[in-house]
């Protein structure tokens, strides 16, 4: 069955693609350094976010027991190659155009989709500017690298071989995103692209797991002898439903590069038997039998690369020493490169995305000149630093704490959220995956009950911006969100082969960033790594292609 996908590409404006492509690198770096801050996960990460999604919780323990420095010799020994090995990060940071001013006047009432929609006709015939807002950054089994590869293929052909029957169509939706203006091309500045842009994914994410892989060749030579030469690890869920994706990835990974590729479950990870840890020497081995490549002997592993283990049901054997949380602990103790390590991972959480929006957090990470110089560095970094705060923080929307450390900004959008307000936010837990996440009157419901409210009136369906409000304990594991408003514009989707539908639609645009880091932080690679973009019906909440709510589609320039 072909994947679901829209017939042409959806129209992108220019400069907004080079802006979500330019973030690509400083993120990356920020994910990296964030992954080094145990103190800032234990504080962002640990009490009552923990407490309250013992999946994160269980996460945040294995990152504190093998990164960890308090723990004493214990911690120091089982973490020893851990500590020691090189770090991959495929991030994909997702971003949507969002209508400036569509936040403060939208209500509960007047959208029903994802992060909702902005109509980008007329409007009174104004001229509506659009900017671009990070909706989250993933930071483990960032997916479909490969199908929008093929996706820009597909309509690139079709937007060239069919110009004339498709250009009304293009230049109408252009005009949407161009805020309800016409649009031709002498719109286009003189730097910027126009059409579906070349999407290098299936040469960037390969090249950066080879990077990783030659450097393990490097750090321990011994391991490429032979038939041990070694081998990257794609860890995969049981009953794979996205396996042409990730095997896309596989091929490029062996055709570009000559590095084989063995699939095996957190499950089987679990087993000695299958996967065995070192403990001497810290090297991974795959061992003889059903997953040796080939038949042969037992193949030691450079690089693991998950597409599993972001969701409690990838665990299924349970918390207690379940097998697969067995499995992980042994691959992340292991001298290999693991895409994510556990640092990563929980530096793509919600919480960590809200944390990191508030004022002086990014500053953490990246110090400015000032701060430099005060601890005796110098300052032509410190200014690039400077740079790459403001960049990021452009592009956050708003990000609202609903745990202990809620500030008064965070427990007045739970006063705008409660008060009729609510179609302003979106309400999102812990996870990765899509389905998850809450809207309109469901949002409200939903923090309504897991609220307290001392309220002058006797109306306990709404919150004035005098009541006094006490979060409850379970709303710790979410975030609340600014909901985004981008433009509409006309699309026809496709399912299994058929057509789906046509309408209005909105849409999500994804940049990958592959990045590569030794035990220090010292980055050997660092780049943009390409695109996805994903396109759903406007009157459809949530995202995902995977969980069959949007569908693979272009940009097309303009």
């Amino acid at each position: 069955q072909s994947a679901p996908v829209s017939l042409l590409p959806n129209a992108y404006p220019s400069e907004m693609f080079a802006r979500a492509r330019s973030l690509a690198v400083p993120f990356n770096e920020l994910v990296d350094r964030i992954s080094r801050d145990g103190p800032f996960l234990r504080e962002t990460l640990g009490g009552d976010v923990s407490d309250a999604d013992r999946f994160t919780g269980k996460l945040l323990e294995l990152y504190e027991g093998i990164y960890g420095d308090d723990d004493g010799a214990d911690a120091e020994e089982r973490g020893k190659f851990a500590r020691g090995a090189d770090r991959m990060g495929i991030q994909r940071s997702d971003y949507m155009l969002n209508e400036a001013s569509a936040s403060a006047s939208a209500s509960s009432g007047d959208s029903s989709n994802n992060s909702g929609g902005a109509d980008g006709g007329g409007g009174g015939g104004g001229r509506k500017k659009y900017e671009l807002k990070q909706v989250e950054l993933n930071t483990i089994a960032a997916s479909f690298a490969g199908l929008a590869s093929n996706a820009a293929g597909m309509h690139r052909y079709l937007t060239s071989r069919f110009s004339d029957e498709a250009g009304d169509f293009l230049r109408e939706n252009a005009g949407a995103v161009a805020g309800g203006t016409s649009h031709d091309d002498d719109d286009i500045p003189e730097d910027g692209e126009i059409g579906v842009p070349e999407n290098p994914a299936l040469v960037r994410l390969p090249r950066a797991m080879n990077v990783a892989h030659e450097r393990y060749l490097e750090r321990f030579p011994d391991s490429a002898e032979g038939a041990r030469s070694p081998a990257v690890l794609f860890v995969v869920q049981e009953g794979e439903t996205n396996t042409v994706d990730q095997r896309m990835i596989e091929f490029a990974l062996w055709e570009n590069h000559g590095v084989p590729v063995v699939r095996m479950s957190l499950t089987a990870a679990g087993d000695d038997a299958h996967l065995r840890l070192d403990e001497d020497t810290g090297a991974l081995y795959i061992q003889e039998g059903k997953y040796s490549p080939n038949g042969g002997g037992r193949k030691e592993v450079s690089l693991v690369y998950y597409r599993a283990g972001y969701a409690p049901t990838d665990y299924p054997d349970g918390y207690d020493d379940g097998i697969e949380w067995r499995g992980r602990e042994k691959i992340e103790r292991g001298r290999c490169a693991k895409c994510p390590n556990l640092g990563y991972h929980l530096a793509g959480t919600k919480k960590v995305q809200q944390e990191l929006a508030r004022p002086g957090a990014l500053e953490r990470f990246f110090p400015s000149s000032s701060s430099k110089d005060e601890e005796g560095g110098g300052g032509v970094d410190g200014e690039g630093e400077e740079e790459k705060v403001k960049a990021m923080r452009g592009a956050f929307a708003g990000l609202y704490s609903l745990g202990s450390d809620a500030a008064a900004s965070d427990l007045d959008a739970v006063r705008d959220a409660l008060g009729g307000g609510d179609g302003r936010y979106v309400l999102k837990p812990q996870r990765e995956g899509g389905g998850y996440n809450y809207y309109g009157k469901d949002l409200a419901e939903k923090i309504r009950s897991n609220v307290n409210i001392d309220d002058d009136t006797d109306d306990s369906s709404s919150s004035s911006s005098s009541s006094v409000i006490a979060l409850g304990k379970n709303l710790a594991e979410f975030i609340l969100m600014e909901r985004l408003f981008p433009p509409r514009q006309t699309a026809v989707l496709l399912r299994g082969g058929k057509v789906e539908g046509a309408g209005d639609s909105i849409s999500e645009l994804g940049c990958f960033g592959t990045i590569v880091a030794d035990k220090e932080g010292r980055t050997v690679c660092n780049e943009y790594g390409g695109w996805i973009l994903r396109t759903k019906f406007e009157n459809v909440d949530e995202g995902g292609v995977a969980s069959g709510f949007a569908t693979l589609s272009s940009p097309y320039l303009c």
